[in-house]
């Protein structure tokens, strides 16, 4: 099975789910700025990768994670990725697309518009970390949903530190 977390732009709340789903961010507790830095992509992705799976890791039951911007355009992106997996003669029951843009905050697209977007770094930066430690609870929660979703695809049960029980 192949995860994909996707958002608006792909830098701040789907690699922060990724991280949290490979065990790269802890689910017990509110990671401080410098851990959130240190993650893949971590407002370091720029519009150029809207359309683009980027793959971070396997997880402990072998699940591919992705994370993907979706850009303005959202639902699209969504049809297109289906449909191209769909020609390339991949079983689009295999891809799992979860929208961590449910969990994004005011502060996180605040702090990502001013970072990514306009290049203030100096200023969204601190914004948008501030945001995602705020959303932190409810991404672990997509996360362990996600995990659960995955656990009757694979005829696996996934306990909530992601290995198989």
């Amino acid at each position: 099975m192949k995860v994909i977390y996707s958002c608006y732009g792909g830098a701040h709340s789907s690699p922060v789910a990724a991280a949290i789903h490979l065990g790269l961010l802890p689910e017990d507790r509110v990671p401080e700025p410098g851990a959130l830095m240190r993650i893949p992509r971590f407002d370091r992705v720029g519009s150029e990768e809207q359309g683009r799976a980027a793959f971070i890791g396997k997880d402990a039951s072998g699940h591919e994670v992705y994370v993907l911007a979706r850009g303005p355009a959202g639902k699209a992106v969504e049809r297109a990725f289906f449909s191209g997996a769909s020609l390339a003669g991949a079983d689009p029951s295999e891809f799992l697309l979860v929208d961590t843009l449910v969990c994004v905050n005011l502060s996180m697209r605040v702090g990502g518009f001013l970072s990514r977007r306009l290049g203030w770094t100096a200023l969204g930066r601190p914004i948008v970390l501030w945001g995602t430690r705020r959303a932190y609870a409810n991404l672990v929660r997509l996360v362990r949903e996600t995990k659960g979703r995955l656990a009757p695809r694979t005829g696996r049960e996934e306990n909530p530190r992601g290995g198989k029980n």
